[in-house]
């Protein structure tokens, strides 16, 4: 009786021990088809990026509904602007001036228009003196004198302030007078003006009207 304990002791030991070296040999087998958990991943980085946008972006209903997972917005086309318009910076061309097909009508043209506006000229210039011209030459005399010395001292002064001056004789009361004159002159107004600096110099005079 206690030989057949002791043998079905050892035989459970056996198979034990076989059972626990077989499990040993599986888990050592299956250790060495596993992928080391730290060792690095061959991939490049830019496929770790990729699957991590398909991860973060992944759908667990699109193949129930077909939805295709979210992209990342395109980048926006640059805006083309539209080329501007030409413009012109040249400056007109000018034109040459018109050859006339009479250049020597044109030039006997030109000459009569300026001998028209010539006389005309004349003629308003005539006008205007026939309008302040009253018939008189006006003279202002300096002084008469009895003898030719003292006219001619008188006269030489006259030279000397700028104005020419002349003498004329003239008999008076039976006497020969000796008269220093400076003139004529056709407007009143001009005579009246030397008369006023002659007067203004301490030199007698006074203003004599002739006719024409």
């Amino acid at each position: 009786m206690g030989n057949q304990q002791r043998g079905g002791t050892l035989l459970g030991l056996i198979i034990g021990v076989i059972l626990g070296l077989g499990i040993g040999l599986g888990v050592a087998v299956y250790v060495t088809k596993m992928p080391v958990p730290f060792k690095g991943d061959p991939r490049s980085a830019d496929d770790r990026q990729g699957d991590s946008e398909r991860y973060r972006n992944w759908n667990p209903n699109a193949p129930l509904t077909g939805a295709q997972p979210e992209r990342g917005a395109a980048p926006a086309a640059p805006e083309v602007q539209p080329p501007a318009p030409a413009t012109s910076a040249q400056n007109p061309v000018a034109q040459p001036p018109a050859v006339s097909a009479d250049p020597l009508g044109d030039l006997a043209h030109a000459q009569l228009k300026a001998a028209e506006a010539k006389a005309a000229a004349e003629a308003k210039a005539a006008a205007e003196a026939a309008a302040t011209n009253d018939g008189f030459h006006y003279f202002v005399q300096a002084g008469a004198f009895r003898s030719k010395a003292d006219a001619d001292a008188q006269r030489a002064k006259l030279a000397m302030m700028g104005w020419e001056a002349r003498i004329s004789e003239r008999e008076q009361n039976g006497r020969v007078v000796f008269r220093v004159r400076i003139g004529p002159f056709d407007k009143r107004g001009d005579a009246a003006q030397l008369k006023q600096r002659l007067d203004d110099a301490g030199i007698d005079s006074s203003m004599v009207r002739v006719q024409q």
